[in-house]
């Protein structure tokens, strides 16, 4: 069967109409933008200039920031140019490649995460096994089979959302090609793609919590069994960044995509998808360069080492 739409562009609503409201929000995103590029390039730099960063910890860390990178590209450049335009559209092919790309490398990054609990389940409850568990091939495999899973995760929604018919009514309520607003906004019956999307949302986000839970739970498990308070604090220091990412990154996602109709409000998608798409790929670098020893002392390193 044919997609048989008669849109060929969508009018992005975004977030005011105000001309005052829409050149603030531009420069505070921008910034943000700016500020999640440069955190994410310094994390990727440091990690592949410092042979002492090396491990496997930090080439998933420097995987996960190269992610924030095109995670974020997806869809913030388009929203900072609609900020400023007259004309606030996106092509249908281009609704549909952004689509595909925001939920591909969302998938790719709760694969990711769920990797990088494990990572840190083997380092801390079976230090003497590490070595052995998590090699260069180990990690290899690891971070390609997610980056992999992750891109062919997106091709059911994507397609699916991308036979359905639009009609003449192209206004999205939205900043991007969300599922949400396209679903509300098609003139189909849009039940099974609804079922399948959900279906999917909760295989792929609370399997990966699941794992990423039970990793975290054994770890804390083997922490307290440490006698001494500082051991307890400085093991729990090399997990605890991981955790507070995994934490924001899970609550948002589960609480957009884990439910069996899309009828959520549109200020508060808004509020919540900008969440998960601007602030959380800057909380990735701050929140790994401030908490980090090992990674702030390669930084000072390789910013004084003289030529």
């Amino acid at each position: 069967m044919t997609n048989v739409t008669a849109v060929l562009e969508f009018r992005l609503l975004g977030f005011s109409s105000n001309p005052h409201c829409q050149i603030l929000l531009f420069t505070v995103f921008l910034v943000i933008y700016i500020l999640t590029i440069l955190g994410n390039m310094i994390i990727i730099s440091v990690v592949t200039l410092e042979p002492r960063l090396h491990s496997p910890m930090y080439r998933f860390l420097k995987n996960l920031s190269f992610l924030e990178v095109c995670y974020t590209t997806t869809i913030v450049p388009k929203m900072l140019a609609n900020l400023l335009a007259q004309r606030k559209t996106i092509s249908f092919p281009g609704c549909m490649a952004q689509l595909y790309y925001f939920i591909s490398l969302g998938a790719t990054e709760c694969y990711l995460l769920s990797v990088m609990a494990y990572d840190r389940f083997l380092a801390i409850c079976e230090p003497l096994h590490y070595g052995m568990a998590m090699t260069a091939e180990s990690y290899a495999r690891l971070a390609a089979g997610s980056w992999v899973t992750g891109v062919f995760t997106g091709f059911l929604p994507c397609l699916m959302v991308s036979r359905l018919s639009f009609c003449s009514y192209n206004l999205i309520d939205h900043f991007f090609c969300d599922i949400s607003p396209l679903l509300k906004l098609s003139c189909s019956d849009t039940t099974v793609t609804e079922a399948v999307i959900f279906i999917l949302s909760l295989l792929v986000l609370s399997s990966c919590f699941l794992l990423t839970l039970a990793s975290y739970i054994l770890i804390i498990l083997s922490i307290l069994k440490i006698p001494s308070a500082s051991g307890k604090r400085i093991t729990f220091s090399t997990c605890s960044s991981h955790l507070m990412v995994v934490t924001i990154y899970y609550g948002t996602m589960i609480f957009m995509y884990v439910r069996p109709t899309y009828d959520l409000s549109s200020d508060l998608n808004k509020a919540v998808s900008v969440l998960y798409t601007v602030v959380t790929p800057l909380l990735n670098p701050v929140i790994y360069s401030l908490r980090n020893k090992a990674f702030k002392k390669a930084l000072e390193k390789i910013s004084w080492k003289g030529p």
